[in-house]
């Protein structure tokens, strides 16, 4: 069963954050492409997961969103691609959009 958590990086759900992410197995990181501030807020998401699992190998995948928008991008392929090598993660880019990279992920 895939359940899926949108927090879209809102403070509501905060609350019930540590619960979800016990629960969960894997986790799939999502940051706009066209933000650099959504890149910044995935990484106390990716701390949060780490201190709530009790585990530094939890499975997790990140993911540049919004490749359509390439004339607004603020994130660097490069600065995604350093960020999962540092979390010994997989990273992809998609668009959800253009359902570009999707059915991979």
């Amino acid at each position: 069963v895939l359940e899926i958590l949108d927090t879209a990086g809102t403070e509501q759900f905060a609350s019930m954050r540590d619960l979800y992410i016990k629960n969960g197995q894997g986790f799939i990181l999502v940051y706009s492409l066209v933000n650099q501030q959504s890149f910044q807020d995935i990484k106390p998401m990716r701390d949060q997961i780490i201190r709530v699992k009790r585990y530094e190998r939890v499975p997790m995948i990140l993911v540049g969103n919004k490749v359509d928008l390439e004339g607004e991008r603020e994130v660097s392929f490069g600065e995604g691609k350093a960020l999962a090598e540092e979390w010994s993660c997989p990273f992809m880019e998609t668009s959800a959009k253009n359902k570009a990279s999707v059915d991979e992920l």
